[in-house]
C-alpha cells in the first residue's frame, strides 16, 4: 500500500518530468492493480488546481477541463482510495504539523501513511523537508522518486 502526494501525481501528467519515468512505473501498477494507493483528500484538491497549471502550458483552452478529468480518475480509479478526515487524522496531521513544519498535504501523506502502515511517496526531499529529513525518514516508511 502507498500514499501519493500531489508531487508524485504531477509528476505522472508533466512528460517531460524529471522523474516521469518513475512515477510512470508507479500509475502502470496501480492500473494492472499491483499496487493499492491512497490519496488524502486534501491532497486530491491540491492536484486540481496544480495540475491546472500544468496543462495550461501546453493546452490553455483545455487546462481546466483536463485537471478536472484527472481529478475524477484519480477518485474512481479501482485501486486509489480517496482518505477523507477522520478524528485521528485531524489530530494526527495537526501535529505533525507542530512539529515538522511541513506542508499541510505533507503532513496529511504523512500521517495517513502511519495510520494506514503504507509507505509515503513524493517526488524529491523539498527544501522545507531538509530540517526535519532524520525524523520523517526514520519515523516513516517514504520513497522519493529521486532516489531510483
Amino acid at each position: 500500500m502507498i500514499v501519493l502526494d500531489s508531487s508524485v501525481i504531477i509528476e505522472y501528467i508533466d512528460l517531460d518530468g524529471e522523474f516521469h519515468g518513475n512515477a510512470k512505473l508507479i500509475f502502470e501498477n496501480l492500473n494492472q492493480g499491483k499496487l493499492h494507493g491512497l490519496i488524502p483528500h486534501p491532497v486530491l484538491a491540491e492536484t486540481c488546481y496544480v495540475a491546472e497549471r500544468v496543462y495550461a502550458e501546453f493546452d490553455p483552452k483545455n487546462a481546466g477541463k483536463r485537471s478536472k478529468q484527472l481529478v475524477k480518475w484519480l477518485f474512481s480509479h479501482p485501486h486509489l482510495q480517496i482518505v477523507a478526515d477522520t478524528i485521528n487524522l485531524a489530530i494526527l496531521v495537526g501535529e505533525l504539523k507542530s512539529k515538522l513544519k511541513l506542508a499541510l498535504t505533507d503532513c496529511y501523506v504523512l500521517a495517513v501513511s502511519k495510520i494506514h502502515d503504507a509507505k509515503a511517496i513524493f517526488k524529491k526531499r523539498e527544501k522545507e523537508m531538509q530540517n526535519v529529513i532524520n525524523i520523517i525518514e526514520k519515523d516513516f516508511k517514504i520513497i522519493f522518486l529521486e532516489d531510483f
